[in-house]
């Protein structure tokens, strides 16, 4: 939540005093912090001096109190050629407040050092990723209704009794003094000495842009507005709508503040996922410099999984060894943020990273996707993610159709139903109703891959164990797959469509975004011809394995579930890696993605695992069809 204004600056205070002296002496790590307070200082001196005379002393105090802590902030920051000019502004900005100027002056000058300021020590004031209010919804809903209630009132449950209330966000007079750059702001910094938390360690950057737009629309009448002038996003970030009635009058100034609470969408095509990349690891290694590395390292992971990412299966498409060096290039630097090294070595690494991020820039382009590579991309991502579950599922209905057990392909087809219609409510649940993040998202695949990986190695032994005759009608009369066979059957086909499906839904939404209104047709055409490839692998196997021998074809699918057992265990610990859950240990082998291979000793040791696995129970197996065929 946001203070009132007549506390604000008094709380701002002990947030700049807690400020270590390190912080203090960083090069410009103490700017935001600055820029905060001059943010606060023009939305908030307004209400305390009326007609030259004083309406609220504390409120006074306070921001001459900030002035002061302001002097001591720039003070500390390195020596440039623009600093003697911002001291000289900050100290005409203390000269109007002590001579009680009116409330609308002093804003200007503190908006305008905020924008010197800002250019000298080179802080962007805008985001990278065009905002989405949607995004936002979920969570104000999560983070900050229960103190600000749902319509921004401040009559949450929460915040009765709390001193000072929550603010009332629809206070439009006070909201036009502040910038979307300042509300951001507050989300990132909280405020020390209120209930106001730092949100910083729970959302990345563009979640609080994106929340910071949704509480911008409290503000907004919406039939005021009219869509006569298009403004960029760096001025709806930057800009106040007070500034801009100031300059272009009130219908304009409706106009802006209806745009920056849904600000024009714009393509997030490659070049702009890549730049919040870039931008994000200057933020992390910011923070290590600071101490912070717990926040350098969640800046890293964020980093890689909102930006990188999400171009990667299109850039797979172009050259895949640029893709494979670039991700281990930000593997790498975020390895060496949880491992302590020193800054010199960290930033050696950064460096790596970002000339292969530039390499990949250079490869994707800034436009977009070009129609063939938006329908080769279409053709390979569901290609790829569809190949794995389809393996699986076309094995166990085969099996099951082999061998008459017609119940249990219903319970199959039951499994992977509840599957496609549990990724699709989890897609819905992840755009409209919570947000989850990139972290969250790789931590989803992972445990069901490895939870995968864990039931087609048991499926494989189990019909390793029946492949002979004897041991199949031993089989039939105990009637397993009447009961916790079906279920067994329907469980694995439900995880290893589930596993797949929401991160096929995933890449299709961002190439969708990248491939643009030209490319969608492309897109979609890939994806038919996925479809129409997954289709024909599926009738194959099925066709195919009617004409095998029984022992044949039970040994056949043993090999082939234990195989992608393996697999799985290389996918899901990958997957686990990029959500930053433990760290990655490069070691001098091959990479073979499609197989899960990765040259990682955590990833290799989960395969290795698997292995032994697979030959101690085939080992155990084999003593026990010895020891059958003894006794018969």
């Amino acid at each position: 939540m946001i203070a009132p204004s007549r506390f604000l600056a008094w709380l701002l205070l002990p947030l700049v005093a807690a400020c270590s002296f390190q912080l203090l002496a960083a090069s410009a790590e103490g700017t935001p912090q600055a820029l905060h307070l001059l943010d606060y200082i023009g939305a908030d001196y307004p209400g305390t001096v009326q007609a030259g005379s004083i309406t609220d002393p504390s409120g006074f105090r306070a921001q001459q109190e900030s002035v002061r802590t302001l002097g001591s902030l720039i003070a500390a920051m390195p020596a440039k050629p623009e600093k003697a000019a911002l001291e000289q502004s900050l100290a005409a900005l203390g000269n109007s407040i002590d001579a009680h100027q009116d409330g609308a002056e002093v804003a200007r000058q503190a908006r305008q050092l905020g924008a010197k300021l800002a250019v000298a020590y080179e802080v962007s004031q805008a985001p990278v990723i065009t905002p989405d209010p949607v995004r936002g919804a979920p969570l104000y809903t999560q983070q900050c209704s229960v103190c600000h209630g749902d319509s921004g009132a401040g009559d949450g449950p929460a915040g009765v009794g709390m001193t000072p209330a929550p603010t009332d966000l629809r206070d439009a007079s006070r909201l036009d003094r502040l910038s979307l750059y300042a509300i951001y702001s507050t989300l990132g910094q909280g405020i020390e000495g209120t209930d106001m938390p730092a949100f910083a360690d729970q959302l990345d950057d563009r979640q609080r842009w994106d929340l910071a737009t949704y509480i911008a629309g409290f503000s907004v009448d919406p039939a005021t507005a009219k869509a006569e002038k298009t403004y960029n996003i760096a001025d709806l970030a930057r800009q106040t709508p007070a500034e801009v009635q100031a300059v272009e009058g009130p219908q304009a100034a409706a106009t802006f503040r209806a745009q920056r609470a849904q600000p024009p969408q714009v393509k997030r095509g490659p070049a702009q996922l890549l730049d919040y990349t870039a931008a994000t690891l200057d933020k992390s290694i910011a923070a290590y410099r600071a101490g912070e590395h717990d926040q350098a390292y969640d800046l890293s992971v964020a980093a890689y999984l909102e930006g990188f990412e999400l171009v990667e299966s299109s850039l797979d498409n172009i050259d895949a060894n640029v893709r494979k060096d670039t991700e281990k290039s930000l593997m790498a630097y975020r390895q060496s943020l949880q491992d302590g090294l020193p800054v010199s070595e960290v930033e050696q690494r950064l460096d790596v990273a970002k000339d292969k991020l530039k390499a990949s820039a250079g490869l994707l382009g800034k436009d977009g996707l070009s129609w063939s590579l938006s329908y080769i991309s279409g053709l390979l991502i569901l290609l790829r993610e569809g190949l794995e579950a389809i393996l699986v599922l076309a094995a166990i209905l085969a099996f099951l159709r082999n061998t008459g057990q017609q119940a249990a392909v219903r319970s199959v087809n039951v499994g992977w139903g509840l599957a496609f219609l549990a990724g699709l409510g989890t897609w819905a649940l992840a755009a409209y109703v919570i947000d989850v993040s990139g972290s969250q998202r790789e931590l989803l695949e992972g445990a069901t891959a490895l939870f995968a990986s864990v039931m087609v190695l048991w499926l494989g032994v189990w019909m390793h164990d029946r492949r002979h005759a004897a041991a199949w009608q031993d089989y039939i009369k105990s009637s397993l797959v009447g009961g916790g066979g079906r279920f067994g059957f329907a469980t694995l086909a439900f995880f290893s469509v589930y596993r797949e499906l929401f991160e096929v839904i995933l890449f299709y939404e961002t190439l969708w975004l990248q491939a643009g209104p030209a490319g969608h047709n492309a897109v979609l055409a890939g994806g038919a011809t996925a479809v129409v490839l997954l289709i024909g692998l599926a009738w194959v196997i099925l066709r195919g394995s009617a004409k095998l021998p029984l022992a044949l074809f039970f040994s056949i699918n043993a090999g082939l579930l234990c195989a992608l057992s393996v697999v799985f265990a290389g996918h899901g610990v990958k997957a686990l890696q990029e959500a930053g859950i433990f760290g990655t240990r490069p070691v001098p082998f091959f990479d073979f993605d499609w197989l899960g291979i990765h040259a990682d000793a955590y990833s290799l040791s989960a395969q290795a695992v698997a292995i032994i696995a697979i030959v101690v129970l085939y080992g155990r197996s084999r003593v026990v069809e010895k020891r059958r065929v003894q006794v018969s």
